[in-house]
């Protein structure tokens, strides 16, 4: 294993909640081993980065309420191809190699896993959002 593999695994957070068993799928195995401890990783990131979504549409979401604001995360992840690129750039950057070849063998499922928990890791933290001067530090 290359040291920036090791560096990059030295840094993730033990999620213990993230069970693995024989019967599960390769893809739900990768979710666990892999995307989920980078996504708590790139927490503050992914929460930067959706502020600056944010206010880079004019900050509509904070005029939305709380079931629309859902929906805007929901749509903002879901049909902004070039914001979920970005998300995902933030995301895969932090793969090692091997975890990279792993994933382009199944791309298109992980990448519904991978942006399915970030709508839900953002959906639970609205309340970050919910000051915009807070939203833009």
């Amino acid at each position: 294993m290359s040291d920036r593999s090791q560096d990059l695994l030295a840094l993730r957070p033990l999620i213990p909640s993230a069970k693995l068993s024989d019967h599960m799928s390769n893809e739900e195995r990768f979710q666990n081993t892999t995307l989920r401890p980078i996504i708590k990783l790139q927490n503050d990131m992914l929460l930067a980065a959706f502020a600056n979504y944010i206010g880079k549409h004019k900050n509509r979401f904070y005029e939305l309420p709380l079931p629309k604001r859902f929906t805007y995360i929901e749509n903002a992840i879901q049909k902004d191809i070039k914001f979920r690129n970005a998300l995902k750039g933030m995301i895969l950057g932090q793969c090692t190699l091997e975890e990279y070849k792993q994933y382009i063998q199944n791309s298109s499922a992980l990448n519904k896993r991978m942006m399915g928990m970030v709508v839900k890791r953002l959906k639970d933290q609205i309340q970050f959002f919910e000051q915009p001067m807070r939203a833009a530090q």
